[in-house]
């Protein structure tokens, strides 16, 4: 296989209320340069890296140019390739308006597509000639032609609402892709890489590949059989990692990805989810569709439904958490619940790209915690709001419902003569004399 330079676009926006870079945020329990890179890796042979408003090289080899935001599988970049190298002109990846996920899931709160003609342009190039110098502006077209790739939509459905209380009548659905492409400019579209284009992406993927092969299905039902369990809690569907400790009266349904050195106890229910490495998962507790980072502790009884939890949180007893994402080293306290349904038929807005509140497209949708949170017990957060990184909340008279968003100088913790205790490790773009590029 012929292997091209690869170069990545470098984009220093920083993402609310996380007050850090796309690239560095974890999708799929990876951080986004590092799914980016083992995805390419058997493309390219080396690399580099152009700091925003650069202009691309000028190379007379073949090279795939990407934004750093870009979450991509191995199935969309495989299509990708493929038939911008049949073509052998240079190739802009580019979404049809009507593609069902992308128009519901990855266009809503994004501000990184570029509409030209009928179609939306990513940032994902593929020069099979090298880069000309009158093409070294990457936003211009010249010589450049759209390609769009299906993405394979399947609907699936997700939540059920009484229809004397829903606003969309029936059930809920998500447009599944069987190929992902989404930029990620604000923490909802983590939300939609990790669940909709994750995980409800790979559970397509299986069906699929279950109707279709039928020397696969019989592998799943022989394996079964030969382990005496049910068919979606053998060893095809379920993978788990080295040195983990797990209670024969646990519950897991693949397909589940476990990593090394997981501790499941008695009672728990796992559907469907990625588990990193090194988690606890106390008694009782249930997740699906969730996605748990590497040193997470989940005690007895806590609660997630198609949620992020990124590394070394923990999320206490008795608390859930719905349609959420919760950044690195953070700490809800027990009881606490994040709501994912307005009472009231009102659209739901979230932060978008450039920080401001915009229409989310989502009738349902959780709360998001920044890194570095400490969060007191029994506090109720409304939905779509959202935490920003290093904020401390002590449940209160005052403050036990979370009905707007939170800011740093809003924390609880500087009323505290020993708030230096808690130190700022996630300032925004600008403050304490970051890096600019």
């Amino acid at each position: 296989m012929q292997k091209f330079l690869k170069i990545i676009l470098q984009d220093d926006r920083f993402i609310p209320p996380f007050n850090e870079r796309a690239r560095d945020l974890r999708i799929m329990n990876k951080p986004l340069w590092l799914n980016q890179r083992d995805v390419l890796a058997p493309y390219t042979s080396r690399e580099f890296e152009v700091a925003p408003g650069d202009r691309l090289p000028e190379t007379n080899e073949p090279c795939l140019v990407h934004r750093d935001n870009l979450y991509f599988d191995a199935h969309y970049i495989q299509a990708f390739l493929e038939a911008a190298q049949k073509r052998r002109t240079p190739s802009r990846a580019a979404y049809s308006a009507d593609d069902p996920p992308f128009r519901e899931h990855a266009l809503p709160l994004s501000t990184s597509y570029t509409s030209y003609e009928d179609v939306y342009l990513a940032d994902l190039w593929y020069f099979p000639d090298g880069i000309r110098k009158e093409q070294r502006d990457w936003t211009s077209m010249q010589g450049i032609e759209p390609l769009v790739i299906d993405l394979q939509c399947t609907e699936a459905g997700y939540y059920h609402v009484p229809t004397y209380m829903a606003f969309e009548q029936g059930d809920l659905v998500f447009q599944v892709p069987k190929r992902s492409l989404i930029a990620i400019d604000s923490w909802v579209h983590v939300f939609i890489a990790d669940v909709v284009f994750g995980l409800f992406t790979r559970g397509a993927r299986f069906e699929e590949r279950l109707d279709q092969e039928w020397a696969f299905k019989l592998r799943i039902l022989a394996k079964a059989m030969f382990e005496g369990k049910q068919v979606l809690e053998c060893s095809e569907l379920v993978k788990i990692g080295r040195n983990c400790v797990i209670d024969p009266r646990a519950i897991i349904h693949g397909p589940t990805t476990i990593g090394n050195n997981v501790t499941i106890n008695a009672g728990a229910i796992i559907e469907n989810c990625i588990i990193g490495d090194n988690v606890n998962i106390s008694q009782d507790c249930q997740l699906m569709l969730s996605v748990v980072g590497d040193g997470a502790f989940l005690p007895f009884r806590a609660s997630l439904f198609m949620t992020t939890i990124m590394d070394n949180s923990m999320v206490a007893q008795n608390t859930c958490l719905q349609m959420c994402v919760v950044g690195r080293n953070t700490f809800i306290g027990a009881g606490s619940t994040f709501t994912d349904f307005n009472l009231l038929p009102a659209p739901l807005r979230a932060l978008d790209g450039d920080g401001m509140l915009s229409l989310a497209n989502r009738p349902v949708l959780g709360g998001c915690v920044g890194h570095n949170c400490r969060l007191g017990s029994g506090l109720i957060i409304f939905p779509a709001r959202t935490i920003e990184s290093d904020v401390v909340l002590f449940a209160s008279k005052e403050r036990r419902v979370i009905d707007r968003d939170v800011h740093y100088e809003d924390s609880d913790h500087h009323r505290l003569s020993f708030a230096n205790l808690h130190p700022r490790l996630y300032p925004r773009k600008g403050e304490r004399g970051e890096e600019t590029w």
